[in-house]
C-alpha cells in the first residue's frame, strides 16, 4: 500500500516518479485539491478529482482508492486525538477499498463506502467546505458524519 498525501500540485511530479514501481500497488490517495481560497470549492479543469486523474496517470496496472481528504492533517499528526467523524472511502473495486476501511478502523475511525472513484470529486470538494465551516465557527474540527447506516 502506497499512501499519497501531498499538496495536488505536486501530485503529477510525485507520481511521475514513481509510477514505474506502482504496477499491481493499491495507492490510497488523500489529495483534496483547493483553491486559492481554501474555503472556495474550486473544480479541476478536468472535472475529475484528484483521484480519477491519479488513477488515468498510473495507468490500468495500478489501483486507485481515495479517502481521509476530510480529516484536518493536524487530526492525524495527533495519535492521541480521538476523531469524532466518518472517513469516505471510493474506489471501484471492493478489495481495494476494504484495505483503507480497515485501515480506518484501526486509526479509530469508521470507514463508509462511498462508491465508485468518481465520487471521490464531491468528497475532495467537502474538504473547502469543511475548511469554510471551521473559519466561519473557529473552529478545527469540523467533520464528516453519515447517519442512518
Amino acid at each position: 500500500v502506497v499512501v499519497l498525501s501531498v499538496p495536488y500540485s505536486a501530485q503529477h511530479g510525485t507520481l511521475a516518479s514513481v509510477k514505474d514501481v506502482m504496477d499491481g500497488k493499491l495507492l490510497i490517495t488523500v489529495v483534496a485539491p483547493t483553491g486559492e481560497k481554501k474555503n472556495r470549492v474550486s473544480l479541476l479543469p478536468s472535472g475529475k478529482a484528484a483521484a480519477e486523474e491519479a488513477q488515468e496517470q498510473l495507468g490500468e496496472a495500478a489501483r486507485v482508492v481515495a479517502a481521509f481528504q476530510n480529516i484536518g492533517a493536524h487530526h492525524l499528526l495527533d495519535l492521541d486525538h480521538q476523531m469524532d467523524c466518518d472517513v469516505l472511502v471510493c474506489g471501484e473495486k471492493g478489495d481495494d477499498k476494504k484495505v483503507a476501511l480497515e485501515l480506518c478502523e484501526a486509526a479509530g475511525m469508521r470507514g463508509v463506502n462511498a462508491g465508485a472513484l468518481a465520487n471521490a470529486v464531491v468528497v475532495e470538494g467537502m474538504t473547502s467546505v469543511l475548511i469554510a465551516i471551521n473559519i466561519l465557527s473557529k473552529s478545527k474540527s469540523a467533520g464528516i458524519r453519515i447517519t442512518g447506516i
